[in-house]
């Protein structure tokens, strides 16, 4: 067990604590059981409903990001609350679809207490689970082995290690399964039209440009002075306008190349 040291020795703390669960990780990945992870991809791939993702505590947490990450994409799904489920939000789940459940022990209560109408309801349940000999583990159709030697937290108490691997794991699926439908940039920029990511994918010029009934554009022969009023007494100010002669476009006059000559 990981013992208390001193604040001068943290950043040694911080960085075999980074290794801690990036072993983890690793150790998962050379023991998950082959079969059990292709049955699991064959059930998101094929599931024609929707996926629902649950768990209690900071497996709840884990599993709403779980959630969001397979919905953003190409995978539906929803995140539910073992808790919210036994009071009411149970009505979401529905035939055909297919449910993660996450739990550590594999006997968090409130996610075993939902088992029954999920079982009425026919849907495939894929637990993430540090416990394949748990009560969950027993009745999932599928089983990921999640399980870790030691937590990162120093008493070996707090959820760090354990649900740092089930993230991971949540998202390999959902990658898995996201790449396998042929998901594509295009796809994904449609999910995310806000924030810097979904601009550069989606922005035109056509969103930025300003159109006019009457263009605004300089001559050959117009004075600098002349095309640099016209800049400033649009109801926009620009910063370019269009050189035309003879109805062709032949150039551009920049507002700093103006400012530049000392107008």
């Amino acid at each position: 067990m990981l013992k208390f040291i001193s604040v001068n020795k943290g950043y040694a703390q911080v960085i075999e604590l980074l290794r801690l669960e990036a072993s983890a990780i690793e150790h998962t990945a050379k023991h998950l059981d082959e079969k059990s992870v292709e049955r699991a991809v064959e059930l998101l791939l094929n599931c024609q409903s929707k996926v629902v993702v649950t768990g209690v505590g900071k497996s709840a947490i884990i599993a709403n990001k779980i959630a969001d990450t397979m919905t953003s994409t190409g995978t539906v799904a929803v995140f539910v609350h073992s808790s919210d489920a036994l009071h009411g939000s149970l009505g979401v789940i529905g035939n055909g679809d297919v449910v993660i459940a996450l739990s550590n022990s594999g006997e968090t209560e409130e996610l075993l207490a939902i088992l029954p109408s999920l079982k009425q309801r026919s849907v495939k349940i894929i637990s993430i689970v540090g416990n394949l000999n748990s009560t969950l583990a027993r009745q999932s159709d599928v089983v990921l082995d999640a399980s870790v030697d030691q937590e990162a937290c120093p008493l070996n108490l707090a959820p760090t290690t354990s649900t740092t691997v089930a993230l991971s794991l949540g998202d390999a699926l959902a990658m898995t399964v996201s790449n396998l439908k042929g998901w594509t940039e295009d796809d994904f920029a449609a999910n995310h039209p806000a924030g810097r990511l979904g601009k550069r994918l989606t922005l035109k010029v056509s969103d930025l440009m300003h159109e006019s009934p009457n263009p605004t554009t300089a001559a050959p022969g117009m004075l600098a002075y002349d095309a640099l009023l016209l800049m400033e007494n649009r109801p926009r100010q620009i910063s370019v306008l269009p050189v035309v002669a003879d109805g062709k476009s032949c150039g551009l006059l920049r507002l700093h190349d103006i400012v530049r000559s000392g107008l």
